[in-house]
Parts: structure tokens; sequence; C-alpha cells
């Protein structure tokens, strides 16, 4: 009996044959890549950093722009005294209320005239007229209308975000893929369970880019409209500063609204991921 013995090893073949083997190339990596944790604060820390080094070695004029340091003075100074906290509670109030209110009526309007063609024929003309003429426009009319009291800021922030909210919420509806329509359709969903399960799915991303543009347009209008007659506010505190040429004050106002407008993008973005954590998009 004779015993056959291979030239190679097993293992050997095994490996040549692995090495012969065309292997395809790496694949090029073309999204975004993981998000940055607390990477959006980079931009204004850098933005700050610049601010504070140009004034500490003096190529920044204090008359310009005051050194960060001063600022955080004035802000411990205005919040010691109570002046700060008052005329920031009552500016949030202002912009709260116009958002809700504004936000409602547009997005019921977006529903009238996305699920109907005869809501839409009364209404998305009219909106779009409105889109085309500045809100801010309308100030000299809603102060005949309503006075210069806190109604008439109020109105004018609910406008601004009542025709935003419209116009994303609105888009949102009618780009719906008809193909899920027609699906509705053959099983035969009732009336709500269609909005339930195909209108509201489809329309809430652009509900909630209309919300984030919404709510910073609405400490974009706050800006103006404390300096029209009003007798508090961040934007009253930062009159009565240019007034007295005290420009920490005033940019202090200006880093109080950025910070507000960013803070809530912030917690819109979170909810947005809550909301939609069905979706997968580039943004995470």
């Amino acid at each position: 009996m004779t015993t056959t013995t291979l030239s190679k090893p097993a293992t050997t073949v095994a490996a040549n044959i692995t090495h012969d083997v065309v292997r395809p190339p790496a694949r090029r990596r073309l999204g975004l890549g993981r998000p940055i944790p607390y990477g959006r604060i980079l931009g204004p820390l850098a933005v700050t950093a610049v601010w504070w080094v140009a004034s500490a070695t003096g190529a920044l004029d204090p008359r310009i722009l005051p050194a960060p340091a001063d600022v955080f003075t004035s802000a411990v100074n205005l919040t010691g005294n109570g002046t700060l906290v008052d005329s920031v509670l009552v500016s949030l109030l202002r912009a709260g209320q116009g958002f809700a209110i504004g936000a409602l009526t547009g997005i019921v309007l977006a529903l009238i005239a996305g699920l109907n063609r005869v809501g839409e024929a009364f209404v998305d003309g009219w909106m779009q007229v409105q889109r085309a003429v500045p809100t801010l426009g309308l100030i000299p009319l809603v102060i005949l209308w309503l006075g210069i009291g806190e109604l008439f800021k109020v109105v004018i922030i609910a406008v601004v975000v009542a025709v935003i909210m419209y116009i994303q919420t609105y888009a949102g509806l009618t780009s719906i893929d008809s193909r899920y329509v027609e699906l509705a359709e053959t099983v035969s969903l009732s009336r709500w369970d269609y909005i339930r399960l195909v209108v509201l799915p489809g329309a809430l991303p652009g509900v909630f880019v209309g919300l984030r543009l919404a709510v910073t347009s609405s400490w974009l209008g706050l800006v103006v409209l404390e300096q029209i007659n009003a007798t508090s506010g961040i934007g009253y505190l930062m009159f009565q500063a240019q007034q007295y040429a005290q420009t920490d004050v005033v940019v202090l106002g200006l880093v109080i609204y950025g910070v507000f407008g960013f803070a809530s993008d912030a917690a819109l973005r979170v909810l947005e991921r809550k909301v939609l954590s069905w979706r997968r998009t580039l943004s995470g």
C-alpha cells in the first residue's frame, strides 16, 4: 500500500489562491461622515477667540467693538440690578407668543390648502401675495389698526412666522409622492388614516424646516419691533445704550439675540431627530 504525498501543504495552496483573486478597490467615502460632537458650537467659539485676541493685542479699536471682557462685565452689572433679566423675559414672551400663534396659523392654512383644491384656490393665492409683501412693511398699517402696544409686536411676529410655516408645510404636503396616495386609495384607507399614515409623515420634514426658519425670523423681527416706541425688552435696552454710546451694551444685546437663535435652532434639531428617527439623512 502506497501513500500519496502532496507537493504543497493545503494551507499554502489556499493562500496562493486567495492572493491571486482580484480584490475590489476600497470604497471611497462620499458622505459627510460621522457628526462631530457639539461641532456647531466650534464656529462661534472660533469667532469669539479671534475677537478676544484682536482686542487683547490692540488690533481692534474698542470704540468700534469692545473687548469680550467689557461685554461680560456689562452683562454682570445689568444682571445684578435686574435690568437684563427683566429685558430677556419680556423679549422671550413676545417672541414666544408670536411664534406660537404664527406657527399654528401657518400649519392650519397649509393643511386647508394642501388637502383640498377648493382650499388651495382660496388660500394659496393670498399667501403667495403675502409672501411677496415685506412683512415689516406692514408695520405702519398695523400701528394704525392696533396702536403701538404689545399686541402690535406679537401680531407682526405672528405674520412673519405664519408665512414661513405656510410655505414650508404646503411644499411638504404637495411634494408627497403620488404613488403613496394611489396606494392609500387602493387599500381603501379612511380619510383620517390617510392623513395619519401618509400626509403627516410626508409633510413633517418640511414642517421642521419651516419651524427652524420661523424661529430665527421671529428673533429677527423682534430686533426691529423692540426699537419702535418700546419701553422694555432687549431691543429697547440696545436703543437706550445707543443714545449714550454704550457700545458694550449694544454688542451684549446682539450676543443675546444670537444665543437665543442658536439655542432655539439646536432645540428644534434635537426634536426633529427624535420625531423623524425613522428617516436616514446626511445630517445624522
